[in-house]
């Protein structure tokens, strides 16, 4: 493991805050048991890494981190974030927030993945969620204010208001919408920009190259999400080694970029629940394995274990409505029946 405070760090945009140029995304968390969670925490903060984000909706993150670095409290930035559109509903779950991660303040909490302008008109106007996170802050509860998403024009509209100090986009190699508006305006804020989805949504294979890409932008903090010691590893020794990208490493990821596509599931896991319990962003790792490298990608066995496959599917559509790149999973589990029930 890496000598704690030996990490490059950098100002988040015009906060206070001096954050570790690769963070990390609390995410995998809610899948890890107690004791694995506690491991990893503990093992992110004893890296030097002092910046975590996660969120309401991420299973039992908040608790987690709570329970195991509460008491390390004064060594990272927290940052979390909620879906909640109206005042009461965000002044409440700011409150949760804080009582599960057992902190008197949250360094910077997020109006999470507003989807369209209606949404956004919500939580900016009167009696929305941006009133009760003024409030929040007032009281000391809060230190700043930001905004995640995955709509590119969503979010440029809503940092051109000025009211946020950061913002959250996906951002990899093969995933720069943000690059042509939303970057440069949010640049031209001072803001603070977090890169989530470094590896779009595990789709990349080339994780140190990718992580490089991101890292080479200077300005945008890429916040991983990880949930062993080995991926924590792999990671800390792509960022402390960094090195510009060459050519022939360049090439490498745009044959993964015209491999996977634009149109591609993330693993954000806002599909989530199905139902009928398909697991369905893992379902669509297998199959895209499968697409890639056929039978000899060894994802039949690991279908086959899945305890509901892709032919439960009862065509309800709630889980479109859901996503925010607006995928047809229908289309697509009925693509996995064929790859691996026919």
């Amino acid at each position: 493991m890496q000598e704690k405070n030996n990490l490059r760090k950098l100002k988040f945009g015009k906060t206070d805050m001096y954050i570790t140029a690769m963070s990390f995304g609390a995410l995998p968390m809610g899948r890890c048991s107690a004791s694995e969670a506690d491991v990893m925490l503990n093992a992110v903060l004893d890296s030097g890494i002092n910046f975590m984000d996660t969120a309401r909706i991420y299973a039992d993150c908040e608790e987690k981190i709570g329970m195991f670095i509460s008491n390390r409290r004064s060594e990272y930035y927290l940052a979390t974030k909620t879906m909640a559109r109206t005042a009461e509903g965000m002044y409440a779950d700011i409150q949760t927030s804080l009582d599960k991660m057992r902190t008197p303040y949250i360094d910077l909490y997020q109006i999470h993945n507003p989807k369209n302008m209606q949404e956004l008109e919500t939580v900016m106007g009167k009696g929305g969620a941006l009133e009760a996170l003024k409030q929040a802050k007032a009281e000391g509860k809060v230190r700043y204010i930001g905004i995640t998403g995955h709509n590119v024009d969503v979010l440029k509209q809503a940092i051109a208001t000025g009211e946020f100090s950061s913002v959250q986009v996906p951002y990899s190699f093969v995933e720069q919408q943000s690059e042509k508006e939303l970057l440069p305006l949010a640049r031209n804020l001072g803001m603070g920009i977090l890169g989530m989805k470094p590896f779009g949504g595990s789709q990349i294979r080339q994780v140190d190259l990718s992580l490089r890409f991101i890292l080479q932008q200077g300005d945008i903090v890429p916040i991983p999400g990880m949930d062993n010691i080995a991926q924590l590893q792999q990671n800390l020794n792509t960022f402390c080694n960094f090195q510009p990208l060459t050519e022939q490493e360049l090439e490498l990821l745009r044959q993964e970029e015209r491999e996977i596509g634009k149109d591609f599931c993330r693993r954000c896991g806002y599909c989530l629940p199905c139902a009928v319990g398909i697991d369905i962003p893992g379902i669509f790792i297998l199959n895209l394995s499968f697409k890639r490298y056929g039978a000899r990608a060894g994802g039949i066995p690991r279908y086959a274990a899945q305890p509901v496959k892709a032919s439960a599917c009862t065509g309800c559509g709630i889980c479109e409505t859901r996503c925010p790149y607006e995928l047809k999973i229908r289309e697509r589990l009925q693509e996995v029946v064929r790859n691996f029930e026919s």
